[in-house]
């Protein structure tokens, strides 16, 4: 069953602009789903991450653009949401990311400065 936890940090999403209330709907059904045991369980052997973490730090000067932790149930859904914001992921780098999440892996899985953009993306696994 999804935690209260993860409902109210999409609720804080909504209520941050971060998204928008029709994704956060979106994601709310999806974790709805996901308790209902369309999740992919993990491999035999390694522990159940809970959250999928993206960080965005403008380069120039240090602060963060964008943090936001994504419950791993609703990573499906939050990545396709994410390509918004990150057009230039290509599926190349999608498919690493996925293949990473479905082996257990933890920690980060992608570290990528964009010097167009004066961004530094780094994604996470916790």
């Amino acid at each position: 069953m999804a935690s209260a936890e993860e409902r109210m940090q999409i609720l804080r999403m909504i209520e941050e602009g971060k998204i928008s209330a029709a994704e956060g709907a979106e994601l709310l059904r999806a974790l709805d789903s996901a308790d209902r045991g369309t999740a992919n369980e993990p491999l035999k052997g390694s522990s159940k991450p809970r959250w999928f973490r993206v960080r965005v730090t403008d380069t120039k000067t240090g602060r963060n653009k964008v943090d936001v932790n994504i419950p791993m149930g609703l990573v499906n859904v939050g990545i396709k949401m994410g390509a918004k914001f990150a057009p230039e992921i290509d599926g190349a780098q999608y498919e690493t990311i996925m293949d990473a999440i479905r082996s257990g892996q933890h920690g980060k899985i992608m570290d990528v400065f964009d010097e167009e953009d004066g961004e530094h993306v780094e994604i996470f696994v916790e």
